[in-house]
């Protein structure tokens, strides 16, 4: 006997294609990204509440499911609203106390023009975000998705709460797109790693179409500091790695720690400092050399040692801002180890680590902004979101060490 198995092939959503509007768009994220059934483009909303996304068929239309595919930036509290007018809405379907991910929502059958879902309550300093807004109707409807999870590890769990890039010197050039953005030239001289293509006219845009020598190569951060010198001639780190850590703050805000949002920048230290004071953050030490201590300035390490610099950013942000006029207020230290009301929003806290080959006498040795204690640096995030989020989702989080693929 001869059996036939047929299977039902997944409908698409009615929604796809259709003309999508929003009450506010954050970046290039606009409303029609989340009706393209494209799963790496996004609609991204301004940061307040509430927020809305809507879309028109153009004529009556029987619905009665919604798929709501959350980038990290989700609503915790909703509506789904159908209107026939565009003006007066009917609710049919209220979600609170929402975890983000994909959220399937049936309700019953109603025919409407336009369908929204009405965000009141966000679960993060951002906006609210979208991947998809999937609307279905009669006889349709996905295949059930799971919300997504951790990856599982592979191996021995170090609870430490970190992944990281490693990113080698690109290039010298005395320009800052930061502090002296389109002026090229107008900066002290600075070493750049990681993004290839930085220089006075990067942003973020740029930096998204370049290329990086990071492991991951996935990181187009762009990361700079003063050029370091030996009896005037520039020496380059050769070990330079750049740490994201949950460090420093509660574990409860660690378990809330948000991913840094691309085009954030950030400079840490005091390039103008003219002794070493409580505006100093790097400190300076000896690779494998303990006995030589640690200072603000530069330190005297034995034969066969380099020279490391380390130096922490704040981690935590205002929620708003990727800038600042002073390059710096938009961002801020933890106190007590949580975050200021003026600066909500916890993130990973970027650690620099540079090693350099340098040893002796530490008065042939400069930076190009002057004295050790003048040790800064800066920091244009690139990261691709979707990177961004799983690392912080699978490492960060859960206080997991990873390597520089985001895995244990």
């Amino acid at each position: 006997m001869l059996t036939i198995v047929t299977q039902r092939a997944e409908a698409a959503p009615i929604s796809q294609g259709k003309t999508a509007t929003a009450s506010s768009v954050e970046g290039g994220h606009v409303a029609a990204n989340a009706v393209d059934g494209n799963a790496g483009s996004r609609w991204s909303s301004l940061f307040s509440d509430p927020q809305w996304l809507r879309v028109d068929f153009g004529a009556a239309t029987s619905m009665n499911q919604v798929v709501l595919r959350w980038e990290a930036a989700y609503a915790t509290a909703y509506q789904l609203q159908t209107s026939s007018n565009g003006t007066t809405w009917t609710t049919v379907a209220t979600r609170t106390a929402q975890t983000g991910g994909v959220q399937t929502i049936g309700f019953t059958q109603t025919s409407a023009r336009y369908i929204r879902v009405y965000t009141t309550a966000r679960a993060t300093g951002y906006g609210v975000s979208l991947w998809e807004f999937e609307v279905y109707g009669p006889g349709g409807g996905p295949t059930p998705t799971p919300t997504p999870t951790p990856s599982q590890p592979q191996g021995p769990i170090v609870r430490v709460s970190e992944f990281l890039a490693d990113c080698p010197f690109t290039h010298r050039l005395p320009d800052d797109p930061i502090i002296y953005p389109n002026l090229p030239g107008a900066s002290h001289m600075h070493s750049f790693f990681g993004n290839l293509t930085t220089n006075a006219n990067s942003t973020v845009e740029s930096l998204l179409a370049g290329d990086s020598n990071c492991n991951p190569r996935i990181d187009l951060s762009s990361y700079w500091v003063p050029t370091l010198y030996v009896n005037d001639q520039p020496v380059e780190p050769v070990i330079t790695t750049f740490y994201y850590l949950g460090e420093g703050v509660r574990p409860d805000i660690t378990a809330q720690i948000q991913p840094l949002p691309l085009g954030l920048r950030i400079v840490a230290g005091n390039a103008k400092a003219t002794a070493p004071d409580s505006t100093t953050i790097a400190r300076w030490s000896c690779l494998h050399a303990n006995e030589a201590g640690a200072s603000k300035d530069f330190v005297n390490c034995p034969a066969g040692t380099m020279l490391e610099s380390y130096l922490d950013f704040p981690q935590c942000w205002d929620g708003v801002n990727l800038d600042s006029p002073d390059h710096k207020s938009h961002m801020a230290y933890p106190v007590n180890q949580a975050c200021p009301s003026t600066h909500p929003v916890p993130v990973p806290k970027l650690r620099q680590v540079l090693r350099y080959p340098v040893s002796g006498d530490p008065s042939r040795i400069r930076l190009s902004s002057g004295r050790g204690f003048t040790m800064h640096g800066d920091f244009f995030n690139a990261w691709p979101e979707a990177e961004m989020w799983q690392r912080v989702r699978d490492c960060i989080r859960p206080v997991i060490k990873c390597g520089a693929n985001g895995r244990p």
